[in-house]
């Protein structure tokens, strides 16, 4: 399917990282550089709303992890500890020496793994939306997914039928034709399936992360929905009584998917955190 995105400020590329096939959207001319990971199960166009905000302060690269979006899997890459040595790979490959990094939603526990493995490589970082606590502290379909004993239900379900799902709990915003088409092709067929691996490692290896948190020295924003009926609160208040240099912040009113939801504040308190938020934690 050709698409001009004619509405969009976002552009998907795509670029060969580590023999993969990944997508992502580039732009802005800013002093600073950020990178920014795509949501589950949305892609680069999660950005979209708040992209030009967004670009007038920094250079960014928005990208699909690969599996997600429209990005080429591999398997050994599908969970938050591999992953987060794959963001790495990818400021390498834009040439990004000290870029900030903003993981929403499954990029939570990725980019703090990265932050972790190379302290200083990133600037700043902002996370929420995902999965932290210790226990396991989810709800709703995510709790379901990562539970499961069985998956087979899951396996022959058209990926279509759960992104649709999803997009109806987004409150006050209706993606465009065109965008709600490339987050249902995203996940079509069994590729919402084979994502599912990445949040069900949650057991394993959110408690590894859990032990990393006190050493990460990178300042940390943590935001996320006031109403989020799929991570709830205490999974960024884990993260804040545990990281050196946070700060928490949640969006009144806004559920699991804030940064749609509340583009305007979202983007506002990920740039004043790029600017001289940090400094100050």
């Amino acid at each position: 399917m050709s698409t001009s995105w004619s509405n969009s400020d976002v552009r998907p590329q795509f670029r060969t990282i580590d023999g993969l096939s990944v997508r992502f959207a580039e732009s802005g001319d800013g002093p600073q550089d950020a990178i920014f990971l795509s949501p589950w199960p949305e892609s680069v166009f999660a950005f979209a709303q708040s992209w030009a905000q967004l670009a007038e302060n920094a250079h960014l690269v928005a990208v699909d992890p690969p599996g997600f979006g429209q990005s080429e899997r591999r398997e050994a890459l599908m969970n938050p500890k591999a992953m987060g040595e794959f963001v790495v790979r990818v400021a390498d490959a834009f040439e990004l020496g000290n870029p900030h990094l903003v993981g929403p939603d499954i990029g939570t526990s990725s980019a703090l793994f990265a932050a972790a493995s190379q302290p200083g490589r990133f600037r700043t970082v902002v996370v929420g939306s995902g999965g932290a606590a210790v226990p396991l502290q989810l709800a709703g379909p995510l709790k379901e997914w990562v539970e499961a004993s069985d998956l087979e239900p899951y396996r022959q379900m058209d990926g279509r039928q759960v992104v649709t799902a999803t997009l109806a709990t987004i409150e006050g915003y209706t993606p465009s034709p065109e965008i709600q088409e490339d987050y249902l092709s995203s996940y079509a067929d069994d590729r919402f399936f084979r994502t599912m691996s990445y949040a069900r490692s949650y057991p394993e290896l959110l408690p590894v992360l859990g032990d990393l948190l006190p050493d990460i020295h990178t300042p940390v924003r943590i935001v996320a929905g006031s109403q989020d009926q799929v991570v709830p609160p205490v999974n960024a208040e884990f993260l804040h009584d545990r990281l050196p240099r946070s700060r928490v912040d949640f969006i009144d009113g806004a559920g699991h998917f804030c940064w749609e939801e509340e583009p305007d504040e979202y983007a506002a308190l990920v740039t004043d955190w790029w600017n001289e938020g940090h400094a100050s934690v």
